[in-house]
């Protein structure tokens, strides 16, 4: 068993602080659950990846945050790629998950992910009205175009949109932003995104149930983010958008979306090693 460390979309500037931390377990096979829940909660990122039944272009993958197991990681499934190129993996390999099979084109610099399919539904009003009590927010906060949206892919994620100015004072309520995830089952992170132009947006991603204030880098969020802006008429499809988040929390990342007219959005990330 190896376990390595990367920090994945991280930006094109090669700063050392720049991208979303994850550990990467390759060989898990003989670890345990509970094991696998300590390794993690041992590392303190958002999530590990743990890589077992490893053959030249398939491997069975789990994600654990400190606290528990969750369905799905996007940068630690872009972590995990390169470190799967770095040891001489075949190109295209297929994660299996719990959320199903995850291709991912790899290299020992970057890997794109395919999205599994995503549903795009309205938040319910009373969800809304508690998202921002949590978030310490205002109603007069949203983006009256991008209405709020629940998107269930890779993990539930419940997004909300605010006007140009708002993101950068963002200052959520951790344990009221934490009870509403442990009541809803949300396993991901909360997404508030600004539209900064129409392919560029701002994303901060508050993720206590992940055991951290927030996350620098949120592939699976992002994904989501693609099929609401295809999902809603908000974007003209096939269209690549750009996510930049991160740098509020000193670790500034950046993620590419590729949303096709139809079928599963791409996730583009590059990932440096740290240590093994």
């Amino acid at each position: 068993m190896e376990i390595l460390t990367f920090r994945a979309f991280t930006t094109p500037d090669a700063d050392p602080r720049s991208g979303n931390p994850a550990g990467v377990v390759i060989d898990a096979d003989a670890l345990t659950p509970d094991e696998m829940v300590g390794i993690a909660a041992e590392l303190g990122f958002s999530e590990t990846a743990f890589l077992s039944a490893i053959s030249g272009n398939a491997v069975t993958v789990r994600y654990f945050t400190p606290r528990a197991e969750i369905a799905f990681c996007g940068h630690a499934t872009i972590a995990s790629g390169v470190a799967l190129a770095r040891q001489g993996s075949a190109p295209l390999v297929t994660f299996s998950t719990r959320r199903g099979e995850v291709p991912v084109e790899v290299t020992p610099g970057a890997a794109t992910l395919v999205a599994v399919d995503t549903t795009v539904d309205p938040l319910e009003p009373g969800q809304v009205s508690e998202l921002l009590t949590a978030l310490r927010l205002a109603p007069a906060d949203l983006d009256p175009e991008l209405p709020p949206a629940f998107v269930r892919g890779g993990n539930p994620h419940p997004i909300l949109f605010v006007r140009p100015g708002v993101l950068d004072g963002l200052d959520h309520d951790d344990q009221a932003v934490l009870a509403l995830q442990d009541r809803e089952g949300w396993d991901g992170t909360v997404p508030v995104v600004e539209r900064i132009s129409a392919g560029h947006f701002a994303s901060r991603n508050p993720f206590p149930r992940g055991g951290i204030r927030e996350d620098p880098a949120t592939g699976s969020a992002a994904a989501g983010l693609g099929y609401y802006l295809r999902a809603g008429g908000h974007i003209s499809a096939p269209a690549t958008i750009e996510v930049r988040q991160g740098a509020e929390v000193g670790h500034p990342s950046l993620i590419s979306v590729e949303i096709p007219a139809h079928g599963r959005v791409r996730v583009t990330g590059t990932a440096a090693p740290v240590s093994s």
